[in-house]
């Protein structure tokens, strides 16, 4: 039994959550044992909390697993559905290369201003080169979903699309 290869983006989801676990569990352990708490926990908190967001993306579009509404697909010969697929991966694509092109412009624009973040005086554009960062990946990883679909058909609806395996 061979074991299945955790991904980047899975590990970069893991931590990420167990970092926002740790970092609020201890602020919550010291705000009720002496009455103050941790500055940073908000700040780093969200700042995770995006990372696992879009990592997950990344996991759950290489996978296929993203929710979505299959209406339509399930009435849909084999041809009709890889254009379903191919319109799924163009809206994919062009919402997430807006996040890249305008996240990458508030990045670039953080960065000129130096702009400080409010609680720990970070510069901002550290939270948020990974917005741009992580939607290319989710870019990537929608785009071998498709390539995948596009060659083998949908595993849940068998190789032909029909439901039923050639």
């Amino acid at each position: 039994m061979s074991k299945k290869r955790i991904s980047l983006e899975s590990w970069l989801g893991i931590i990420a959550l167990a970092g926002i676990s740790i970092i609020s569990l201890a602020n919550v352990v010291v705000r009720y044992s002496t009455n103050a708490s941790f500055a940073f926990t908000e700040e780093f908190s969200v700042f995770l909390m995006v990372i696992l967001a879009f990592s997950g993306a990344a996991v759950a579009a290489r996978s296929n697993e993203h929710i979505r509404i299959t209406l339509l697909e399930n009435y849909l010969g084999f041809t009709g559905l890889r254009i379903v697929y191919v319109l799924q991966w163009l809206g994919s694509v062009v919402v997430l290369g807006l996040v890249v092109w305008y996240g990458g412009l508030l990045t670039y624009e953080e960065y000129s201003w130096e702009s400080l973040s409010p609680g720990l005086g970070y510069p901002t554009w550290i939270y948020l080169m990974w917005l741009p960062l992580l939607a290319c990946a989710v870019i990537v990883r929608c785009t071998q979903s498709l390539f995948d679909r596009l060659r083998d058909g949908d595993p849940e609806l068998g190789k032909d699309g029909s439901g039923e395996e050639q």
